[in-house]
This record gives C-alpha cells, sequence and structure tokens, in this order.
C-alpha cells in the first residue's frame, strides 16, 4: 500500500488484514471482505479504502461480529442501482445500522447529500442507526427514535458498541478507546481544509476573514485537549441530541476565557453562525492535533497556510528552503535571544526553533528535553509583524509548535524603537544575539507620513526612503555588539551605485559574512519578483576598527523549487552550506570552488 503509513485508514486495514477480516490481493488492487457473505472488489477507490477502513473498526473496537455486517446491500423501494455501502445486523437477522461511506475529502454540499442517502436507505431498511463516514469526518443518527425528516435532534456521538447503549460523548481524555486520534501529515491538512471551507462557504467571507475564523476555532480545540482533565469528556465535539447553538456556546465559553488571558492571541468574537461552528468541530473532534509530532504538525500547518494565502498574501512567506539555509548558516543556541523585525508567519523562528528542539531531542531525555526547547520557545524567540491579521497567523503557528506566541507584536518595526519597547520591554536596542528576517521591499516611507524617518541615519535630510535601507539600520539597532544577522536585501543595495552610502553604513557598522545571490525567481512565487541576495553579517563591537578581511560569496541556481513553486531535486544551498562551514574554520585559507 503507497499511503502515508501514519494514516488511520492505513492502520485500521493493516489491523483488519492481520485478523483476517479482509484480504488484500493483486498487489493490494483487490480486497475480499469475509463477513455475511464474502464481498471481492477492487480497492482502487478512494472510497473503498473509507470503508475497508470503517469495517475493520466496526469489528475490531466496536465489537459487530463479521458475520452480522454485509458490504453492498440492495435496497427494497429505492432504485436498483442504490445500494447500501455497509449494513450491521442483530442477531436475529433485523437492520440494525446503516453506513453510508465516502472518499475524504467531500464538500460540505456532497456530506449533506450523503447523509440523505444514508436516511433513505436506513428508512427503507427500517434500521436503528445510521452513520456517514468522509474519511476523518463521522456523523451518525438515531433513525428509529424520530421523524424521519428529522437531521439535528437526533445526532448521536458515535454509533454503540455492540449494540449497547448511545454513549454520551465519544471522546474522553485518558480512556484508551475513546482517545483522540492521532493522524498523519495528510489527514490534518484535509481536516484544516474541510474546515476552511466550512467557513469560508463558497466565498460568503473574504478568504483572509474565514482564516481567521479557522484561527479561532483551531485554538479552541488546541486549548481543550491541553486543559480538559483526565477522565472527563472533551468540549470540542457533538454529544448526543446536542443542537448547534449548544455545541457553539460550548466552544466560545472556551474562546472567551482564552480571550481574557490573553488578549493579543484574537481580539475579536467568533463570527460565525453556530450550524458552521457544528461543522467545524464535526472535521476537528477525533483529532489529536496537540499529540501529532511538531514535524508533521508544522509542515502540515504550513502547507495548508501556504496554500491558502499563495497569490494573496505571498509576501509574509519565506520559502522554507532559505530560511532552513539561514538558520543553519548562523546556526542559534539555546541561550541566544533570537528576532525576527518582519515576521510574517513566524518561519524563521519555527525553523530556529525546531533546530534547538531536534539537538535537545538527540542530547537529552524525556521531560528534561522538552524543558530544554520548550524554554527556548517560551523565552528566546520574538516577532514583529506590522499586519495584525499576520501577526494572528504567527501566534496560531506558535501555538501549533508548543507556544511562544505571546513574544510575537503587531506594530511597525520602523517606529521610534523606545515606542516599541514601552509595547514589550524585551524589543529594545542592543539585546539580540540573532537576527534573521525577509524585511518588505520597495515601499516608501515618506516624512510627511512618518516622523520618524529623519531619526533614521539612512533617512536624515531625506523627503521618503525605500523601506529595505531602513530596515537594515533597524535590525542593527536591535542587535547586541556582536550579534550576527542573516537578511535578504534586493541586488539594488549591493550593486546600484547611488546606494552606495548604503553600503558604506554597513561596512562601517557590520563586518559582512558572507553574501548568497538567489536566483530571480526565489520569491516569485510567493507575490515578490526582485532579484535578491542572502546578507549575513557581524555587528561591530563599539569602537572596534576592522582591517580588510575576506567575505564569503555563492551564487545559488537552484533552491530547491523551481519558478513555478514545485520541488527541484537540486539545491545548491545545501552545498554552500558545506562551504561556508570550512570558510568559517579559516577564512584566510580558504579556496572556494
Amino acid at each position: 500500500m503507497k499511503e502515508d503509513h501514519e494514516s488511520i485508514f492505513v492502520k485500521n486495514i493493516q489491523r483488519g488484514n492481520g485478523k483476517e477480516i479482509i484480504t488484500l490481493s493483486n498487489e493490494d488492487a483487490r480486497i475480499t471482505y469475509h463477513c455475511k457473505r464474502d464481498y471481492t472488489t477492487s480497492f482502487k477507490n478512494p472510497e473503498e479504502k473509507v470503508r475497508a477502513s470503517y469495517f475493520c473498526e466496526l469489528v475490531l473496537d466496536y465489537d459487530y461480529p463479521a458475520k452480522n455486517i454485509d458490504i453492498e446491500v440492495t435496497v427494497p423501494r429505492r432504485t436498483p442501482e442504490d445500494r447500501a455501502d455497509i449494513v450491521v445486523y442483530e442477531d436475529d437477522g433485523s437492520e440494525y445500522l446503516v453506513i453510508e461511506c465516502k472518499r475524504d475529502g467531500i464538500t460540505d454540499a456532497e456530506f449533506k447529500q450523503a447523509i440523505e442517502q444514508a436516511f433513505g436507505n436506513a428508512n427503507s431498511l427500517r434500521a436503528k442507526f445510521a452513520s456517514v463516514v468522509a474519511g476523518i469526518t463521522k456523523t451518525a443518527f438515531d433513525v428509529a427514535g424520530f421523524k424521519p425528516s428529522e437531521r439535528e435532534k437526533n445526532v448521536i456521538s458515535d454509533i454503540p458498541k455492540k449494540y449497547g447503549k448511545t454513549p454520551k460523548y465519544k471522546f474522553i481524555k485518558g480512556e484508551a478507546d475513546k482517545e483522540l486520534k492521532v493522524v498523519s501529515r495528510e489527514e490534518l491538512i484535509r481536516a484544516l481544509e474541510k474546515s476552511h471551507d466550512t467557513i469560508w462557504q463558497g466565498g460568503k467571507l473574504a478568504p483572509t476573514t474565514a482564516f481567521d475564523e479557522v484561527s479561532k476555532l483551531l485554538f479552541c480545540k488546541l486549548r481543550d485537549e491541553k486543559t480538559t482533565k483526565k477522565g472527563e469528556a472533551y468540549a470540542f465535539q457533538i454529544g448526543t441530541h446536542e443542537s448547534p447553538e449548544e455545541i457553539f456556546d460550548r466552544i466560545n465559553e472556551i474562546y472567551q476565557k482564552a480571550k481574557k488571558e490573553d488578549a493579543e492571541v484574537f481580539k475579536e468574537d467568533i463570527r460565525l453562525d453556530p450550524k458552521v461552528v457544528y461543522s467545524v468541530v464535526e472535521h476537528l473532534q477525533g483529532l489529536a492535533i496537540n499529540k501529532i509530532d511538531l514535524d508533521t504538525k508544522g509542515v502540515a500547518f504550513e502547507r495548508f497556510m501556504e496554500d491558502f494565502f499563495k497569490g494573496k498574501m505571498g509576501q509574509f512567506f519565506t520559502p522554507r528552503e532559505t530560511i532552513t539555509f539561514c538558520v543553519e548558516v548562523l546556526n542559534p543556541e539555546r541561550s541566544d535571544l533570537v528576532i525576527d523585525p518582519a515576521c510574517g508567519s513566524g518561519g524563521f523562528l519555527l525553523n530556529t526553533l525546531d533546530k534547538v528542539r531536534k539537538y535537545a531531542e538527540q542530547n537529552y531525555d524525556g521531560s528534561e528535553s522538552w524543558e530544554y526547547w520548550h524554554k527556548f520557545a517560551m523565552n528566546n524567540l520574538y516577532g514583529i509583524e506590522i499586519n495584525d491579521q499576520i501577526a494572528r497567523v504567527c501566534k496560531m503557528n506558535m501555538i501549533i509548535h508548543d507556544d511562544g506566541h505571546t513574544n510575537i507584536i503587531s506594530t511597525d518595526s520602523l517606529r521610534n524603537i523606545n515606542e516599541i519597547t514601552k509595547q514589550h520591554n524585551v524589543f529594545r536596542k542592543n539585546h539580540f544575539d540573532i537576527l534573521l528576517t525577509n524585511p518588505p521591499f520597495g515601499a516608501d516611507v515618506k516624512s510627511t507620513e512618518k516622523d520618524y524617518l529623519g531619526k533614521y541615519e539612512l533617512g536624515k535630510g531625506k523627503q521618503n526612503q525605500k523601506t529595505e535601507i531602513l530596515f537594515i539600520e533597524r535590525c542593527l539597532d536591535f542587535l547586541k555588539p556582536d550579534g550576527k544577522m542573516a537578511i535578504v536585501l534586493p541586488d539594488g543595495i549591493l550593486t546600484n551605485p547611488s546606494l552606495q552610502y548604503v553600503r558604506n553604513f554597513l561596512m562601517e557598522n557590520s563586518q559582512i559574512l558572507a553574501v548568497v545571490s538567489l536566483p530571480q525567481f526565489a520569491f516569485t512565487h510567493f507575490g515578490a519578483g526582485v532579484k535578491s541576495s542572502l546578507v549575513f553579517l557581524r555587528k561591530k563591537e563599539d569602537d572596534e576598527k576592522l582591517s580588510n578581511y575576506p567575505i564569503f560569496m555563492a551564487i545559488a541556481e537552484h533552491i530547491g523549487y523551481d519558478a513555478t513553486g514545485r520541488k527541484d531535486q537540486i539545491n545548491d544551498l545545501n552545498a554552500i552550506l558545506q562551504e561556508y562551514r570550512k570558510f568559517e574554520k579559516n577564512s584566510k585559507a580558504y579556496k572556494g570552488d
């Protein structure tokens, strides 16, 4: 089987295969269900994987005898091609549960259609319960106890186990068979995408507003996972016979409490209809998001954000390959205070956290390892983002990576630095060991609009100045003497004769360690087409004088992706990093290729 080995579907199917309740044949192209009758069909359809997985759950987790389950059951009083995907029978042969299976990732409209299909089949067969399974989104109904048209009051938390009672709640913390499930990266991405599509409602909300609302509910989900006590039911789930209004009130209670404790994360209330919140809870309720390993979770959230914001707010996203290279070159350690004064969605900060975390996991055990990198996340990572909405995305990203979100502030990094310090006292001059940033390019700061322009050495006497030029000075302000910086700069700053004064300022205040030229397309995929380079600097000590010194120079033609954003197997940055390490050891003796 070629699917992600961590997928719930794959795990269930492997268990079923091992217990011989299903058999895969023809190199997994065919599946046989060993149930009321042996039933063989193609295993290539995505819906079949959902059905196979759920069949295995019914037998292995819900204790229904395989001999009481049938597949593709003809339904009387329905059209001949209308068949029930799975039917569970009672011991006396009467129909008990009818299940409709759909592929993962279907739309809300398709899910509603599947519910109608399940009800049609269940009512025709006089079954007591009906369930719709679309990947990891599942909804079950009490059919027998309600009018045929009811679709809300008869929702149940889960189907009963082996003909027993319907549980009030399906997910209870600490109970093995009722715990949330750790899912694969692809399953997490699909759950996030389904949640976004539900909220976006085909364009009723602006895409960025929809993302904001997804973030609010995701925040509630993560908080609920952490704060629910062992033995208690999770709040972020749909209980038996609960209305959308009841679900909304419970989720909103989590949100309002968090908002009081930390008003910086989200300033506005949840602005969604209870039915929309209810649908998102359906998509996310069974996932143990906090328990998914950080690499999987980080890449999933990054992919989700990237796909969503591409072409809309791409300037807030620096490609992972570039970020990783900059972090590796500067090699931050646990004791370093790290800042990104144009942090966007938090790529540089999170990659730095990943590096420290991996070091901790390789060198320490258990709680010692966790404390090592967790304290770093909480106390050593700082970011400024001018766009309030993107600052919230960054905070959400930090929360998903296990926190540090309170050190992300939303303000203009170029404003008077003492005003920034008043907002958060760690953001002050000469304070940070490492700075990594991809500042905004091309915008003009005008003296008529910003009173701070004349306070910059690079802005004195000017009517206007480019943001990226002022950012150079501000970044050096933030760094301690001997602190190091990686910054993305347009090539014009390095080559344009009229900008010699900027280069002079750099040379007077810092030692240039390295310049790595990136290809023209490096940022086009992310909404910017300016030819750029990565510049690495060390801020000079007070009164430090430098004689002539070598600077490491390199050109990267391949950077792990092409102009369209597709993966490129070649990434020159890896080889450049190795060369830079040699240069670092002995810059005077270094002879580059």
